[in-house]
């Protein structure tokens, strides 16, 4: 009777069949208590999302299985001292679990704030585990993971190659090398493995190594955030940005009809499947182009640009990435996948069948393992390079992966999130929309779909989106939270900043580690001019992610606002020093320096502003206010006059020239300007201190200072 219900237990979990599971599993522990079953009946538990149930059964239990899922039950219920208690408590300090249960630790240990203690189990899972992928990304989250080539190495491969092979391919020194390669293929696949020893560098060395090594600090290269940032609305409208690459955009084809499957790219010169995205025009507004960072931005002496933190710099040969669609082939979308039996066959058929990969030869094995972690090196190179804000190496890398890996969901969200840090939201509008037409039922990166959405204004998809993310499961908080979230995006457009701030603590509710929710509600508080809440909510969205450099960039700008000026540049600094590429955050961190009278350093900042990204605007923008302000008008109309150039349509421009050539009592173009401002449609704050300075262009400047006064 104990191996029927077992046996009914584990395939009722295999099937997904939950309550029937717990049922029996409760009948077989009342006729069987023991530890085992005891452990079965925690899998059903936690299985069906009922992580409490697990914890109170396991407590107490002593066994490495009955720790590792009472841990993993603690973690799910925000119990990270338990769970810490759970992992580490034996004599021995064995970890329970392998690379899973040093996983889990380090996830306690990060969210409970200590960083060197989590990238230590990280590093230990890894090294237990090589294909533990999700340690490698958390490494690459706290800034701190090693290159690909080096964690996906020759040591890993030694370590699959010991776990999963089941007898090593020794060859005797006697042997000749046509007995050695009994084919072409298997030639392949021994030479994978024949590196040379290096002394300390078996896998007990490594172990010892990586426990007793020290955690390297942080660099500005390592330095990064996964984040998505929404910047500063200022009160005057912003100079468009000019196309962020040198090349158009891709080319948007209405009416064309989407094949089932579709490819992105080229890999090494072969055409691979590219993309369109469905009623959209390539010129879409310049408009659009405008950031959430301009609408919260102080009102005093800050213009309104198309610009936040997010990287700017333009991607290399962007036509090898994005371009037409070209449908992929029949025969390719037969092989690309498994085919359907006409027949059909149950599950019992499946199980009953012989498991992947069991009549494999070794041969066979090692080919797999070393093309598995080359697969792994191209993915972890990527990630890395993305986390560390270098975005076009990121891209180029991932240009390296075959066309199905490429379009794969977790692929293309890397892909449209890399566009986004590069302010190139109608690439990242292609690849969000493909990747969402593509996988429907997928959540990830769906919050950074709608920040795209609202920076080019795309009110009546971002309202669908809203609720189609919401409608995909009800029940389920995640899903909850990126409608949420797409909602207060949504409502956040169109200035009803009170909703869109009840959307993002609706999302917090329901995902309380939810740091971007956090750092879109102190944007909205300080829309709201609520400076102190915003605050609080920036540094709880740190207290999650200390690199979370959108929040060090709210402080800082919730500082400028109340004039605290040393506080915003060491808020600034920090977020640099996450993201040392972002032109946006040396620009604000200038008119810190500015307003505190450090007018030298401000104007090197600007200029390092623009070497990072000479298609910024607002770096150029605030040069030219600095430089009129210490009476350099000359080189303040040069600058200008070239941004007028690449920003015509900006008021905020023609209304510092009109100031400007007041200054040098060249009335007849200051009123020109002043004229051609008022024409742009300026906000109405704006409008009324270009029509006031139109006014006194008469005046003296004695009387209009003493006016001011």
């Amino acid at each position: 009777m104990e191996s029927l219900l077992v046996n009914s237990v584990e395939k009722n979990l295999t099937q997904f069949m939950f309550s029937n599971a717990i049922f029996l599993c409760e009948r077989l522990l009342a006729d069987f208590p023991s530890e085992v079953n005891l452990q079965l009946l925690a899998r059903c538990y936690l299985s069906n999302g009922q992580p409490y149930s697990a914890y109170y059964i396991l407590k107490g239990s002593k066994t490495p299985q009955s720790r590792y899922l009472f841990a993993l039950s603690c973690f799910k219920l925000d119990l990270l001292g338990e769970a810490e208690a759970a992992l580490l408590s034996t004599v021995e300090q064995q970890i329970p679990g392998g690379a899973a249960g040093h996983y889990l630790l380090g996830l306690i240990y990060r969210y409970a704030g200590r960083k060197n203690s989590s990238v230590e189990q990280f590093r230990i899972a890894l090294s237990c585990d090589p294909l533990c992928w999700e340690a490698y990304a958390q490494l690459c989250s706290l800034g701190v993971a090693e290159e690909a080539s080096t964690v996906f190495g020759n040591v890993a491969a030694q370590r699959l190659q010991k776990t999963h092979v089941p007898q090593r391919i020794n060859f005797s020194e006697g042997e000749t090398k046509d007995q050695l390669i009994d084919s072409d293929k298997a030639s392949k696949d021994i030479s994978v493995w024949q590196t040379e020893h290096v002394p300390g560098e078996n896998q007990q060395d490594l172990k010892v190594k990586q426990l007793g090594a020290e955690i390297p600090p942080d660099t500005d290269n390592q330095r990064n955030a996964s984040s998505h940032t929404n910047g500063w609305d200022l009160n005057t409208p912003s100079p468009v940005l000019p196309q962020v690459l040198d090349v158009p955009p891709p080319m948007l084809y209405k009416n064309m009809r989407r094949p089932e499957v579709e490819g992105l790219m080229s890999v090494h010169g072969e055409p691979r499947k590219k993309f369109v995205c469905e009623e959209e025009s390539s010129e879409a507004p310049e408009e659009s182009r405008r950031r959430r960072s301009a609408r919260i931005a102080a009102k005093r002496k800050i213009p309104m640009f198309h610009h936040s933190p997010s990287e700017s710099n333009g991607v290399p040969s962007l036509s090898s990435m994005i371009g037409k669609c070209r449908i992929q082939s029949s025969k390719e979308a037969t092989t690309s996948g498994q085919s359907i039996n006409d027949t059909g066959s149950s599950v019992d058929d499946e199980q009953n069948s012989n498991p992947r990969g069991s009549s494999l030869d070794p041969f066979s094995l090692m080919s797999g393992i070393s093309e598995m972690l080359n697969l792994l090196k191209i993915l972890g190179d990527g990630h890395r390079s993305l986390h560390m804000y270098n975005c076009q190496e990121a891209l180029l890398i991932y240009q390296k992966l075959s066309e199905k890996q490429y379009n794969t969901h977790w692929v293309l969200m890397q892909v449209g999130k890399a566009y986004v840090e590069l302010q190139d939201y109608f690439s990242a509008d292609s690849v969000f929309t493909l990747a969402h037409q593509k996988y429907p039922y997928a959540l990830e990166g769906m919050d950074t779909y709608s920040t795209v959405l609202y920076h080019l204004k795309e009110e009546m998809r971002l309202g669908y989106l809203a609720q189609e993310l919401i409608a995909i499961d009800r029940l389920s908080p995640e899903s909850c939270a990126n409608g949420r979230c797409a909602s207060g995006n949504y409502y956040s457009l169109r200035k009803d900043h009170e909703a869109a701030l009840k959307m993002f603590r609706r999302a917090i509710q329901l995902n309380e580690r939810f740091t971007y929710a956090h750092t879109l509600c102190g944007h909205e508080l300080a829309a709201l001019e609520d400076f102190e809440d915003a605050e609080r909510c920036y540094r709880k969205a740190l207290s999650i992610d200390t690199r979370h450099y959108n929040a060090w960039y709210g402080l800082g700008m919730t500082y400028i606002h109340q004039e605290k000026f040393e506080f915003a540049q060491h808020q600034f600094q920090l977020a640099l020093q996450i993201n040392p590429r972002s032109s946006v955050i040396m620009c604000y961190f200038g008119i810190a320096l500015h307003e505190s009278k450090r007018n030298d350093e401000a104007l090197k900042m600007m200029e390092k502003a623009i070497v990072a990204d000479a298609r910024n605007p607002i770096s150029k923008y605030f040069k030219a206010n600095i430089l009129a302000n210490l009476g350099d008008y000359h080189k303040a109309l040069k600058v200008l006059e070239e941004l007028k150039d690449s920003a015509p349509q900006e008021s905020s421009v023609h209304a510092l020239l009109g100031k400007i050539y007041k200054q040098v009592k060249l009335y007849d173009k200051a009123v020109l300007n002043f004229g051609i401002a008022l024409d742009l449609n300026p906000s109405t704050s704006d409008a009324v201190k270009i029509k006031a300075c139109m006014e006194r262009l008469i005046v003296p400047d004695e009387l209009e200072t003493e006016e001011d006064l």
